[in-house]
């Protein structure tokens, strides 16, 4: 465990148990987001390899057009 998480998991257990559970919820949903980001990441590249290579392939054949700053 890296020392910026033993320190954060020190600090979290000074919390009442209620509030430490609602970290721990937090901190399980969000490994759970990543984790179903990273699969779904993974069983797409090549859908987004192609999509890069169209877009690529119309930029070379110059139909795009710059995006405008705001």
């Amino acid at each position: 465990m890296t020392k910026l998480m033993d320190t954060a998991i020190s600090e979290i257990a000074k919390l009442p148990e209620p509030e430490q559970d609602v970290l721990a919820v937090i901190l399980l949903e969000e490994i759970a987001s990543e984790r179903r980001w990273s699969e779904s990441f993974a069983k797409s590249r090549d859908a987004l390899a192609k999509l890069a290579e169209e877009a690529l392939a119309e930029y070379t054949a110059g139909r795009t057009t710059p995006l405008e700053r705001q």
